[in-house]
């Protein structure tokens, strides 16, 4: 391994065919005289081959993205790394574009945490291991009992095309119909999807009350859907409860599952990555009422709302509002049951 930076016949701008030898791993001061060379030497000379050695291993796609840098005035430069700088401007990049996606390292972390990485339970941290059909019946029939369920299989999850054969192909197996984007259709009626559309299809392979008795059928029911869809089953039930469940990676001790590890799972830009308070972008909306009260003492027609006080949008919807929940408006807003104030605003 190479300990020194060493630069040989510089002539970047102003530089008169220098050699310098530059310690790695430590922090090193260029200094001199205005005009002396200094950003001639550490800017244009080994920044740019550095950022220009790095570009070049990237994607035309990447490229696009970074400026290109001209190969210095220089001999040679020995025992550099690449180097990385993106002049981040929000006015025209997307927030969700990041040093790491732009540069393409991104793709590389989440291709590298999907093959070696090792999933532990969100809830209690214990490692995630695989799970057997048997224990996933015996979860059902525990936290089920006395419920109606759907057993779906999720052939697709948040991938883009039509579809149209594996639907078909469905049909003709017996299936009878099938939750895709969150509503169920019928198989055998025509179903068209927008190819460039990230769609979810999970076939329902069963409904059925959740008591004794049942065991030989759900098991049957589960074994299908796990086979349709690669070792996964998602178990809904008519309160809108869902639980998917993993033949392949399940917690031993509350039961948690999740599906197996892909690039896309530690993606912020995938649905299935993504942090679902902000959906990956790293902000997130929410209202503050002091910012639309002015003056909690005073009604809210009279002096009590700031900002939108005048606008007839506003003055309609508070009185709406008002009406519905019964509430007297000539009454401060400081007054307000903490209900009504939540509602109101």
């Amino acid at each position: 391994m190479l300990h020194s930076i060493t630069v040989h016949g510089a002539r970047q701008h102003n530089l008169r065919n220098i050699n310098v030898e530059i310690p790695r791993n430590s922090f090193t001061v260029i200094t001199g005289l205005s005009g002396s060379g200094k950003s001639s030497l550490a800017f244009d000379t080994i920044y740019a081959e550095g950022q220009r050695r790095y570009v070049e291993t990237l994607s035309p796609y990447a490229r696009q993205f970074l400026d290109q840098m001209e190969r210095p005035d220089v001999d040679s430069i020995d025992g550099l790394s690449p180097a990385i700088s993106i002049e981040q401007k929000t006015t025209t990049r997307s927030p969700r574009s990041t040093v790491g996606t732009v540069t393409e390292i991104y793709d590389y972390l989440r291709l590298l945490y999907s093959s070696i990485g090792v999933p532990h339970c969100p809830v209690c941290g214990t490692e995630i291991a695989r799970q057997s059909q048997t224990q996933i019946l015996e979860q059902v029939l525990a936290l089920r009992q006395n419920e109606r369920i759907m057993i779906l299989a999720p052939m697709v999850r948040g991938r883009k095309g039509e579809f149209r054969k594996e639907l078909e192909k469905l049909s003709k197996q017996g299936f009878v119909k099938a939750r895709i984007d969150g509503e169920l259709h019928a198989l055998e009626d025509p179903i068209k999807l927008d190819k460039r559309k990230n769609h979810s299809i999970e076939v329902v392979v069963d409904r059925l009350l959740v008591k004794p008795g049942i065991e030989q059928r759900l098991e049957s029911s589960i074994q299908t859907a796990l086979k349709l869809a690669g070792g996964l089953v998602l178990i809904a039930g008519v309160n809108g409860d869902e639980r998917l469940f993993s033949e392949n990676l399940a917690c031993p001790n509350d039961g948690t599952s999740i599906p197996e590890l892909e690039p896309r799972s530690f993606s912020f830009n995938s649905p299935y990555g993504a942090c679902e308070s902000c959906n990956g972008v790293g902000s997130k909306w929410s209202f503050d009422a002091g910012k639309v009260i002015a003056d909690p003492s005073k009604p809210l027609l009279d002096g009590g709302l700031g900002p939108g006080s005048s606008s007839s949008y506003m003055l309609a919807s508070v009185n709406e509002g008002a009406e519905v929940l019964n509430v007297d408006l000539a009454t401060p807003f400081e007054a307000f049951a903490k209900k009504s104030c939540a509602l109101l605003l």
